[in-house]
């Protein structure tokens, strides 16, 4: 998501690819209560010839917004519970399965998260993400160690910060939605305003076919906060999705008609 050496030919690639309009956009989201005020904001449809393998339950909408052509996946629910297919596992999957096969310009993860207000976060507060990082991959050996972290810096973009007034934080990603006394160490070594499920593995996967991603988090629940996160998550989610609904569009709404150096 960084580009390489500037004197590189594939910084080359990479800077004539940055002036050129953006037309597709992959919007990557974990769960239908949150995909679903986005699909109908912007009016998409879902894919009634999928382009996924058969058999997986990954779904995908469509539809043209403005001047841009966007694609929404979820991982969908899991095949024997039927709960949503939430965790890095199935976001890395249907990330990559998407980046192969509809070619994105931009991939926007958007999705709710914890907030710790120590570092200022409130429930509903949006975040556009800085930097992304697993808390949850522990490899107490020299260089695996860094590879566990995974840490990863974000698609820089100052302009939409600014035109939106957005907050700005740094994520940390783990597969568990309660916060074990091994992970707060961890995601205070990220220097974390908030938690998910699934932004770093996007991220990986993102990273590895160069393709630049964005990160949206809406506050659902205060992590160092006195109500239980389950809880607190549960009895936000509506009012939450609601928040980073309008936020999304508005992102989409700055993007239409930019190039990537111009976000």
């Amino acid at each position: 998501m960084v580009p390489h050496g500037e004197g590189s030919e594939e910084a080359m690639v990479v800077q004539d690819e940055n002036r050129k309009p953006i037309s597709s956009i992959l919007i990557v989201i974990a769960m239908q209560t949150e995909a679903m005020p986005v699909v109908n904001k912007l009016q998409l449809k879902e894919d009634l010839d999928p382009v996924f393998p058969k058999g997986v339950p990954w779904v995908r909408y469509h539809g043209i917004y403005k001047d841009l052509h966007i694609n929404l996946v979820r991982p969908g629910k899991d095949l024997t519970l039927g709960v949503d297919s939430v965790g890095t596992i199935s976001a890395s999957l249907v990330t990559y399965a998407a980046i192969q096969a509809l070619q994105p310009d931009l991939i926007i993860n958007a999705g709710t998260a914890g907030g710790f207000k120590v570092k200022g976060a409130c429930i509903s507060d949006v975040f556009l993400v800085s930097d992304v990082a697993f808390h949850d991959r522990r490899i107490p050996i020299p260089v695996f160690d860094l590879y566990g972290v995974g840490l990863r810096q974000c698609f820089s973009t100052p302009n939409l910060l600014k035109e939106l007034n957005l907050k700005s934080g740094k994520l940390s990603t783990g597969d568990s939605l309660d916060m074990s006394p091994q992970d707060e160490a961890s995601i205070v070594a990220n220097d974390a305003t908030v938690k998910d499920m699934e932004g770093a593995a996007v991220a990986y996967v993102a990273d590895l076919f160069k393709v630049p991603a964005i990160f949206i988090k809406a506050v659902t629940d205060i992590v160092d906060g006195d109500k239980p996160t389950a809880e607190e998550f549960l009895q936000n989610l509506a009012a939450v999705t609601a928040a980073l609904d309008l936020a999304v569009a508005q992102v989409v709404d700055f993007i239409s008609g930019k190039c990537l150096s111009e976000l």
